[in-house]
């Protein structure tokens, strides 16, 4: 079946199908289940094991479950995946991951969370999001492009078993899926202790799942085709750079797995919106100033692209096949979300001076 679409419509355009289902699905179940790594980050800071960090430990164990168990099974191959296979900044993941966690607390949300509440009517999130992706273009072929490539040469790893975490420490792929299971399981008994609806813990799940199934369907259609298909998952300031480019630069779009992933995941978040009545206009008022959410547009768009991905594309798609870097990005994205908060928070509660 797969061939005949690729025969049908070519690589490009069932590529860009794939994303559009992964990202339907990853944009309705990150919307149900609040899934943020921020407000996770928050209740950690807050020294809390609350709802939003059960959210984050199912999507992001069910991820590791759904990619090591294919793994293990033998459907899916990721050595030749860029986050592995590559040579990788140590230096970039974790000054990039340090800025972009900061960016995240101003911003009040990731990349991928940025898109989801685009498409609820949040015009916040809409600016922060097109400013973001204006900074992240810039420092991959832009102005800032010298900056990023002189922080990521500070400390280089080659591609290959050095990258990966699995073959460093020798553990198999059978044995990563049974640990990240008892993350999983205690992540669900978390959820129930802290009030979790059902549904928002399921949904959580299912985040992680669409990142498993963006690893397999590039897979796939890399086996299948005659050309040259970059393995891939979910991951959102590349894509919606490509995006936005080719929108602005070009009559015709070219089509690939992240050029479907975008409006998919801002489709489905805006269904599931729909559906469950939570679909609202908000702008920018004196409790939320302009100015702090374009900082942190700026923080995330930059670290994101110097750290090798976002929070979902480096700590969870990246974080799925063990990729060493992406594992110190997503560390050092929490560490900088957190340190972030506290200093703001220490802000907030300091008496006015006259």
């Amino acid at each position: 079946m797969l061939e005949s679409l690729i025969d049908r419509f070519g690589d490009g355009a069932v590529l860009a199908m794939a994303g559009a289902l992964v990202g339907v699905l990853f944009g309705a179940a990150a919307q149900h289940s609040r899934f943020c790594l921020r407000a996770a980050a928050v209740e950690v800071a807050e020294r809390g094991l609350g709802p939003r960090l059960s959210i984050w430990l199912i999507a992001f164990s069910a991820g590791v479950v759904s990619v090591q168990g294919a793994i293990a099974l033998g459907l899916l191959d990721v050595s030749e995946a860029r986050p592995l296979a590559a040579t990788g900044s140590m230096s970039g993941a974790i000054i990039g991951g340090l800025m972009f966690g900061a960016g995240m607390i101003l911003a009040r949300g990731c990349a991928s969370r940025l898109l989801v509440l685009s498409a609820t009517g949040n015009l916040r999130a809409i600016v922060t999001g097109l400013v973001l992706t204006l900074v992240a273009q810039s420092a991959l072929r832009g102005v800032l492009a010298p900056a990023r490539e002189g922080l990521a040469r500070l400390w280089l790893v080659p591609g290959g078993d050095t990258r990966n975490i699995l073959t460093l420490i020798g553990l198999a792929p059978g044995a990563a899926v049974l640990l990240a299971a008892l993350v999983l399981a205690a992540g669900f008994l978390l959820a129930y202790r802290r009030g979790v609806r059902a549904t928002h813990a399921i949904a959580a799940a299912l985040v992680g799942f669409a990142v498993g199934l963006g690893w397999l369907l590039t897979y796939a259609i890399a086996q299948t085709s005659f050309e040259m298909v970059e393995l891939s998952s979910v991951t959102f300031t590349g894509p919606s750079t490509d995006t936005l480019m080719g929108l602005v630069n070009s009559t015709t779009l070219p089509l690939g797995f992240g050029v479907g992933l975008v409006p998919g995941v801002f489709t489905g978040a805006a269904t599931m919106a729909l559906l469950t009545r939570e679909w609202k206009i908000e702008r920018f008022g004196p409790d939320t100033p302009m100015e702090r959410y374009l900082i942190g547009a700026a923080l995330m768009g930059f670290g994101s692209m110097l750290a090798g991905g976002c929070a979902v594309g480096a700590g969870m798609s990246g974080g799925s096949i063990f990729a060493l870097t992406a594992w110190v990005a997503v560390t050092c994205m929490w560490i900088g979300a957190m340190a972030t908060h506290l200093v703001m928070a220490g802000r907030a509660l300091r008496p006015a001076t006259t």
